[in-house]
């Protein structure tokens, strides 16, 4: 999380509730993912369980990456991504 601009993240004081919007194989899908989001103005962060990115595991529990947005934008963050898989169906 350290990776992201602080910028990009709500500015108030509230508690966030950060809600996954997608779940990949590995880390760095996750990271092109939450910068695609946040490309389209929508703070979001990517992690992984820390045993599986020391391993370095892109496959099951320890190895999937996780994309994350405040509860407020995940409709947009959804229908972002939808709209993607759509694009990438038609190629």
């Amino acid at each position: 999380m350290s990776d992201l601009p602080t910028s990009s993240f709500p500015q108030d004081s509230e508690e966030v509730h950060w809600v996954e919007v997608a779940q990949t194989f590995g880390l760095a899908q996750a990271q092109i993912i939450a910068g695609r989001l946040q490309s389209e103005g929508i703070p979001s962060y990517a992690w992984q369980e820390g045993a599986g990115q020391a391993t370095g595991l892109i496959i099951g529990l320890l190895g999937a990456g996780h994309v994350m947005v405040p509860e407020e934008y995940e409709e947009s963050a959804l229908q972002i991504l939808s709209d993607e898989e759509e694009i990438d169906q038609i190629e």
